[in-house]
């Protein structure tokens, strides 16, 4: 019986510093994938690589020897010791690993509650799986059905209402230290979806001046004409760290792009007027040096310092949040049922075979009666028949497939394997209907039968 696996870190369980070290986005998810594949337990199998998580689904036979090796294809990728990742893994299998992805995909699991881009991200995830053939029957079922989920969550409540992300929870930070944006100059690096998140936010506070850097120019001056704001080349990031009140570092880049050298001296620009500096690293991995930190004057926050703001976020949310996880587990148990269904099909196949194979059979044993029957009449037999054994197997067929757990399933297949002996290469025989056959005798003993 095929099952779904899930290994992996998140945002809950993991500090930022092995999540950076875990993250197959920057080791390269094709490369991932190909070797993942090559593991004889995993059948399917997906990486979901985000700021936030790192979790590897797979579908395999036996769950425990399929964990382990998961949890040894990611210690090997990355060249991190298995011992150092062990105290942050965690692993769902069947049912739990289903949930648990649905509430991924609603925005249940998110750093912030309701987070729209995360479906985006895990809809990136299985195009990208099923486009190098790592998907089959089973994932390719679960994860649209975790798509759905998703998209009722968001139809269906107001979790993912006032722009409830990541990019958000920055500028709420920002507007804690504060008190007030406007009039505050603003400087965003990196061009991409989360910059500009955080770019349409900040705007919405009413800030003074944006700032636009990015290593690709073009893409920057894009980003600065559709919001109003302004650029700067990527080579004068000293000159922006001293104009900015606010920095939210949010590229795609490997190592980090502000050391504390390079922060020292924008804070030497500063010193006159005094004015504090602060950083809000939302990038996975980190865009700033640990230690810039520590300058004076310089507050630097990363992504889990967000999470004073996911909790209140919560709280705000928490009649939400109930009417989302039951659209989740409305949603799970519609997979279950699909799931059980499936694993109740070789029954039904061997039972309708078995069914087909006596008919089959008691034609062939009464052909001499049929012989002198037309063309048009031998059809209708052989019609008639074979609607008399649909007729007798539809209820069974509908019951098996409708059960509520893969238990039940298998206990109904097991009794209907033993009373229908399907497993018996050929029919029970004529004779095994005495009055049938005694019936068909007496016919017999008849002259000119």
């Amino acid at each position: 019986m095929m099952q779904v696996l899930l290994v992996g870190v998140s945002h809950r369980t993991t500090p930022v510093e092995l999540r950076e070290r875990l993250d197959f986005s920057a080791s390269g998810v094709e490369r991932a994938l190909a070797s993942l594949a090559e593991e004889p337990l995993n059948h399917e199998a997906i990486i979901v690589s985000t700021c936030n998580r790192v979790e590897l689904y797979v579908c395999c036979s036996e769950a425990a020897s399929a964990r382990a090796g998961v949890e040894r294809f990611i210690s090997e990728f990355h060249g991190v010791p298995a011992a150092e990742i062990a105290p942050h893994l965690y692993a769902k299998s069947g049912q739990d690993a289903v949930r648990h992805l649905f509430r991924v995909a609603a925005g249940l699991d998110s750093l912030v509650v309701g987070e729209p881009q995360v479906l985006g991200q895990v809809k990136d995830a299985y195009n990208l799986a099923a486009q190098l053939g790592c998907t089959g029957t089973l994932l390719n079922r679960l994860f649209p059905a975790a798509f759905a989920a998703g998209k009722r969550v968001r139809s269906e409540t107001a979790l993912s209402e006032g722009a409830v992300s990541v990019s958000y929870a920055a500028v709420a930070l920002a507007r804690k230290i504060f008190g007030n944006l406007k009039g505050r100059t603003v400087l965003v690096l990196g061009a991409g979806e989360m910059a500009k998140l955080t770019a349409v936010h900040m705007q919405s506070q009413g800030i003074g001046r944006l700032i636009i850097s990015s290593r690709t120019a073009s893409n920057a001056a894009a980003l600065a004409d559709a919001l109003g704001g302004t650029t700067l080349p990527w080579e004068s990031l000293g000159t922006a760290l001293a104009e900015a009140d606010i920095v939210i570092t949010a590229t795609g880049a490997s190592e980090p792009i502000l050391s504390r050298t390079l922060v020292e001296q924008a804070m030497k620009a500063r010193r006159p007027r005094q004015r504090p500096l602060f950083i809000i690293d939302i990038a996975v991995p980190r865009d700033v040096e640990a230690g810039a930190g520590d300058v004076e004057q310089v507050f630097l926050y990363n992504i889990d310092d967000l999470q004073a703001v996911v909790q209140e976020n919560l709280s705000k949310r928490s009649s939400e949040t109930a009417q989302a996880e039951a659209i989740v587990s409305d949603e799970v148990e519609r997979f279950n049922a699909w799931l059980n269904s499936r694993e109740a099909v070789p029954t039904v196949v061997a039972l309708r075979q078995r069914f087909e194979a006596i008919r089959q059979s008691e034609l062939r044993r009464l052909e001499p009666k049929l012989a002198g029957l037309g063309p048009d009449a031998r059809a209708r037999v052989d019609e008639v028949t074979r609607l008399i054994v649909e007729k007798l197997l539809i209820n069974p067929t509908e019951q098996l497939k409708s059960l509520p757990d893969a238990d039940t399933v298998a206990a109904y297949s097991d009794a209907l394997n033993r009373l229908f002996n399907l497993t018996a290469d050929e029919p029970p025989p004529a004779a095994d209907h005495p009055a049938l056959t005694a019936a068909g005798s007496a016919k017999a003993a008849k002259p000119g039968s």
